[in-house]
């Protein structure tokens, strides 16, 4: 019995952790949106860039251009630039990300303007290249401790204008990282400013000093995310940008286009994977307590050689001590699948009540951890458990079914004789 309940256990765990794994990946790569295109900047390798005194790549506003022009089944497409800059409010400092958008970034990244909040970035801001900006929940905590930041004038040291805050945005946890295709993303400290604003007071060569040194960055777009009309066509657009965007940037490879409707089917097929894997493992399991079953009833034959000869001196047949063993072996593994059921099902509120013990007793270790970790919980697979009963009963019949053989063909008389 402990022998199969451990395996129905393992089955209901095993997938559990597996299919949950998986909604957290799946639930970052949904977020994304399943008819969007993400065409980013990467830094070209090393060589390329040698002997170059300004670190000049990535997307150009050309491309842009290019792909709305040539790829029909484009519906939006949101510009980004990204600078990291320092944001200061009297004696206030946060260091954080400057991105230049228009106003659709809002809706592809799913922000949300807090209650009473003011409003996001418009057309009117973008076309007059205005001073204002919209600023994140982290940024409002940190630069406005005591004050309403509405109306409010940011500044960024390195330029001489003032920015005014006319929205704040709701917090929105960060997107994990997906494999190598996609960089996370932590919109807990950005200033979002019009992207004619950036491009005019700003520009596009970003000078820094490190280590005594002065570096020039030259770069036009950090990112263009597009969303097609429907899902049926982002794969076939996906391939007509990336065949747009050899002919510019191939040779330097700094550009890459990443589709999550791909890594969303990637993720759907490793979750299969996963939990093909545990549900075998867990079968182990159950062979492993199927054999402890066949040997408690080998040893249960030969305990019993009085009992069966007795039986089979009153006119039992074969085929009735057969089914006595069987019927034996059988109980023993519904009961313990059925316990290895209950324990599996009470795993998940045993999980939930470790992870608040934890996140109590240290809750700066547990706020270290990643988000995914954090935010990941088991998610039992249902159809699971009728499987695992399935095979543990499977397991049991044929492991039982020997020592039922072998007690059936003993010879009465000398079942009879035995001590």
């Amino acid at each position: 019995m402990l022998g199969i309940m451990i395996g129905v256990w393992a089955v209901i765990v095993l997938t559990a952790i597996s299919q949950g794994a998986s909604d957290q990946v799946q639930k970052q790569i949904e977020s994304l949106g399943s008819t969007t295109i993400i065409v980013r900047s990467q830094k070209p390798p090393d060589d390329k860039m040698a002997g170059m005194q300004a670190s000049q790549y990535g997307l150009l506003r050309s491309d842009l251009d290019k792909i709305l022009a040539n790829v029909p089944t484009i519906e939006t497409a949101v510009p980004v630039r990204e600078i990291r800059r320092q944001f200061t409010y009297r004696d206030n400092i946060v260091d954080g990300r400057l991105v230049g958008c228009t106003p659709q970034y809002a809706d592809v990244n799913h922000l949300k303007i807090r209650e009473g909040g003011g409003r996001f970035l418009s057309d009117a801001d973008d076309s007059s290249s205005a001073t204002v900006c919209v600023i994140s929940q982290g940024v409002a905590e940190r630069l406005f401790p005591y004050e309403e930041p509405l109306g409010k004038r940011v500044t960024i040291p390195e330029h001489t204008d003032k920015y005014k805050i006319v929205g704040i945005v709701e917090a929105r946890n960060p997107s994990a990282a997906i494999g190598g295709s996609l960089d996370s993303q932590d919109f807990s400290l950005d200033v979002y400013v019009p992207m004619g604003t950036i491009r005019k007071r700003i520009g596009d060569t970003i000078v820094t000093r490190r280590a005594g040194q002065f570096q020039m960055e030259i770069m036009e777009l950090n990112q263009i995310t597009l969303q097609t009309k429907d899902q049926e066509s982002v794969k076939t657009s996906a391939a007509l940008i990336e065949s747009i965007m050899d002919q510019t940037h191939g040779e330097f490879n700094d550009v890459a286009v990443v589709v999550p409707l791909e890594l969303l089917e990637q993720a759907r097929n490793m979750k299969l994977m996963f939990m093909g894997i545990g549900i075998l493992i867990a079968c182990i399991s159950l062979v492993v307590g199927g054999i402890g079953i066949m040997n408690i009833m080998l040893a249960s034959v030969t305990e019993r050689t009085r009992e069966i000869g007795i039986r089979r001196a009153l006119g039992a047949k074969q085929g009735d001590i057969t089914r006595q063993f069987l019927a034996e072996t059988i109980v023993l593994s519904f009961a313990g699948a059925l316990l290895g059921i209950v324990i599996g099902l009470s795993s998940l509120p045993m999980y939930r009540t470790m992870i608040w013990f934890v996140k109590r007793s240290l809750p700066d270790k547990f706020a270290a951890l990643p988000a995914a970790i954090r935010e990941a919980e088991p998610s039992i697979v249902y159809w699971t458990i009728p499987l695992a009963v399935v095979i543990a009963v499977s397991v049991g019949l044929i492991s039982g079914l020997y020592p039922a053989m072998r007690a059936a063909k003993m010879n009465p008389i000398e079942a009879l004789r035995h001590e």
